[in-house]
């Protein structure tokens, strides 16, 4: 009898044993689903530099992207691992909560701009160091929203990037808390450019939209170059009903516009207008052209003029070089400027690359890509483009 007393206490035992194990590994899950991104697959990264990685969606096979009706596009399926135990969302805004809330009104209006004048941290931190500046009520993947208002856009900051890692450290030590002070719903995105092919500034641009639109309903995009710091923040970061050029007055050209129709540096775009533009052209390698294609997009394409703040408030500090080689111009980009081809037939609809990899830091999200470099004369061929005359000289006849 004492045998069988045993041999029901020590099954007792077992039972609150396998319970209490259940009950710490559930915990243990339902902490993790509050740090991590909706990706099944899921490993530790590392890239040889001190950016710490949180998480990285890993794609055994190298995913090809042609996106031939973009404006359908949804998150793709991946395979997921029978080991996987986590489930996980993009951190999003309670709807319940959050509708409750007043909309968020930052003012700009005070007589006294000095107020606004935003000082710039001009010191090169480990990533590490800035997340302990900015990164206590970030949520992973650079993402940041009020708690006491709601905002009336959800903004995505594109940031195209190779090899720029000081320049980017300056950015983000300095972008946060410009955006949270103006009570900003935002997430940074850096759209990394791999392999030796020249670089292509404005794919680099449509592919963190593309990225962008699977995790958050976004619909405002500000295309942003990493070495461009606001200076004021009355240069408010949002879209309105026409494109915005944002970076009017950069002090390296002493705070002036150097020509009407620049549309470089730092641009706005609502989702509705990108899309109607068919995004940037894909067909700009190295250096030059893109920006006034742009320009152009808006005005023959969406049939609308670009907007921008004044001078005095849309003014912009420039880092320098910190050993950074500009790319070659590209020599035939006022060729394919100048030749008023289709602009149907090149944008966000024919944005191909490969994407590698999505890391999730704390700070940003990072895209690594790698894209496919057409040359002019496939460019050429591909929108019949008429190559440029070359005019010989008029030879005087001697007399």
């Amino acid at each position: 009898m004492f045998q069988n007393r045993r041999n029901i206490l020590l099954f007792i035992c077992s039972i609150v044993f396998v319970q209490a194990l259940y009950y710490i590994v559930t915990l243990q899950v339902k902490h993790n689903q509050t740090r991590l991104i909706n990706f099944p697959s899921i490993i530790s990264y590392e890239q040889g530099s001190d950016i710490e990685k949180i998480i990285v969606q890993d794609i055994k096979n190298v995913t090809y992207f042609n996106n031939t009706s973009i404006s359908k596009e949804s998150i793709r399926e991946l395979k997921s691992s029978v080991d996987d135990l986590i489930s996980i969302n993009f951190t999003k805004p309670d709807p319940i909560i959050y509708n409750s809330l007043p909309i968020c009104n930052f003012s700009i209006s005070n007589n006294d701009s000095s107020i606004y004048k935003v000082t710039i941290n001009k010191d090169i931190n480990p990533f590490n160091i800035i997340e302990k500046h900015h990164g206590f009520d970030l949520h992973i993947g650079g993402h940041w929203f009020p708690k006491t208002c709601q905002t009336e856009q959800r903004l995505a900051i594109i940031v195209c990037y190779r090899n720029r890692e000081p320049h980017l450290k300056l950015f983000l030590d300095n972008i946060h808390p410009f955006l949270k002070q103006q009570q900003l719903d935002y997430t940074i995105f850096i759209v990394n450019q791999h392999g030796y092919e020249q670089f292509n500034r404005a794919m680099l641009f449509n592919v963190g939209v593309i990225e962008a639109l699977k995790l958050y309903s976004f619909n405002c995009f500000i295309f942003h170059d990493v070495d461009l710091l606001p200076e004021d923040l009355r240069n408010v970061y949002k879209c309105g009903e026409k494109p915005r050029h944002m970076s009017v007055a950069v002090d390296k050209f002493h705070y002036r516009l150097l020509y009407s129709t620049l549309f470089g540096g730092v641009t706005a775009f609502s989702v509705s207008d990108f899309m109607g533009a068919n995004g940037y052209p894909t067909i700009y390698w190295g250096w030059g052209g893109e920006d006034d294609d742009m320009y152009l997009r808006v005005v023959k394409k969406l049939k609308k003029s670009i907007t921008r703040y004044p001078v005095s408030i849309a003014r912009y500090k420039m880092i320098r070089t910190l050993n950074h080689t500009s790319g070659k111009p590209n020599p035939d980009r006022y060729t394919i400027l100048y030749s008023k081809y289709n602009y149907d037939h090149d944008g966000l609809n024919t944005t191909n690359y490969k994407l590698h990899n999505i890391v999730f830091n704390k700070l940003y999200i990072l895209i690594n890509v790698t894209l496919k470099e057409e040359s002019f004369e496939q460019i050429r061929m591909r929108l019949n483009i008429k190559k440029r005359e070359t005019k010989k000289p008029i030879r005087k006849k001697k007399v």
